[in-house]
């Protein structure tokens, strides 16, 4: 067993420890707002389509919440929540700070449905939500999603931190962070596909470029043409804002091209080409196989979804119907108070390393 592989199953045994991360058995229910808000996916549609006409990266956002809140927690919605004097935000975190988006668009989705269906749905079922109809505006495939998660009331930076992936890790302690949450091989392989649209910023990416490893030289596992793209985008010692898409075939599609670019050394993140180029991998034929068959990507991509969804989630009288989403009810003040998040001009920030 590698040192990193050591490494990365210790920090997520602490990782447990510190966030109570696991991976729950309870019974979600595709029907569980069929009396109570029975319009809830079709709410949450609307808003995303009004966003996508201004921001056609938002849909890769999205997804990115439900999973960055998965991965930390559990599924609680508590992703979304803000620093308080109780709370150390997780959008606060390394691994999230300028890099997470679409807050802005989650309080339209809230605002919305409490309008219709007050008090009712949980900010953690929109993120699961939103996940499912972002892919399927994107001429996705689409999952049966199950509900009726209840929001935490705190979050977990420092789990964050530990958690959740960078774009440098290797894939032995990709697969570690995986299975810490209950996720196999080939759940992060089809998971990953989910960077079949979207962009990236310099940041997340330069170090493949110009100094590979601290070898002087860019990552042999570039292809040479795209690499050539790539330094324009994002020249030595240049601005960091550059966006690559990180599918660059069909960026605002969601299908299984992210697939066929790994063969061809056209993968944008290192994270994503180590799936395919790691010698003796055994992501590899699962990469092969999501290339030739997009069915079985897509149900195998809606198999994990459905699993990661249903990671450390609180049901029953666990937990709270938030009324604003970035904060927990004590801290709500006002029958209008879900309207605005106080973090969402974030959105219109520049982020570092956001997808």
């Amino acid at each position: 067993m590698s040192s990193s592989h050591c490494i990365a199953i210790a920090l997520f045994c602490i990782a447990f420890l510190l966030g109570g991360i696991s991976v729950s058995h309870a019974q979600l229910s595709s029907t569980f707002y069929d009396q109570t808000c029975p319009n809830v996916t079709n709410i949450t549609r609307g808003v995303i389509q009004n966003a996508l006409v201004s921001d056609p990266r938002i849909g890769a956002s999205l997804i990115r919440l439900h999973f960055h809140d998965c991965f930390v927690n559990g599924c609680d919605g508590s992703i979304l929540l803000n620093n308080s004097d109780t709370i150390d935000s997780e959008k606060e975190a390394a691994r999230n700070n300028n890099s997470v988006r679409g807050f802005g668009v989650v309080d339209d989705i809230k605002a919305a449905l409490e309008s219709a269906c007050p008090r009712t749905v949980s900010c953690a079922d929109i993120l699961a939500i939103a996940a499912e109809e972002s892919v399927s505006l994107a001429n996705g495939t689409s999952w049966t999603v199950l509900l009726g998660r209840r929001d935490g009331t705190t979050a977990n930076s420092t789990g964050a931190d530990i958690s959740l992936p960078s774009a440098v890790d290797t894939l032995d302690t990709l697969k570690s962070i995986f299975s810490a949450v209950g996720l196999n091989t080939t759940d992060l392989v089809s998971l990953s596909g989910a960077h079949t649209f979207g962009r990236a910023q310099c940041p997340t990416f330069s170090d493949r470029l110009y100094n590979f490893s601290n070898t002087g030289n860019p990552d042999p596992t570039l292809n040479t043409t795209y690499l050539g793209t790539l330094q324009g985008i994002c020249p030595q010692n240049g601005t960091e804002t550059g966006l690559a898409n990180l599918d660059l075939t069909t960026a605002d599609t969601f299908d299984n091209n992210y697939f066929s670019n790994l063969q061809v050394g056209n993968g944008l993140l290192q994270t994503d080409q180590e799936l395919f180029s790691t010698p003796g991998a055994d992501t590899i034929p699962i990469v092969n196989n999501f290339s030739s068959d997009k069915d079985a990507f897509f149900a195998s991509f809606g198999e994990s979804m459905i699993k990661m969804g249903n990671i450390g989630v609180l049901t029953g009288s666990q937990g709270e119907i938030r009324l604003n989403c970035a904060l927990v009810n004590a801290n709500s003040s006002g029958s209008e108070s879900y309207l605005h998040s106080s973090i969402e001009t974030r959105d219109n920030a520049e982020y570092k390393y956001a997808i």
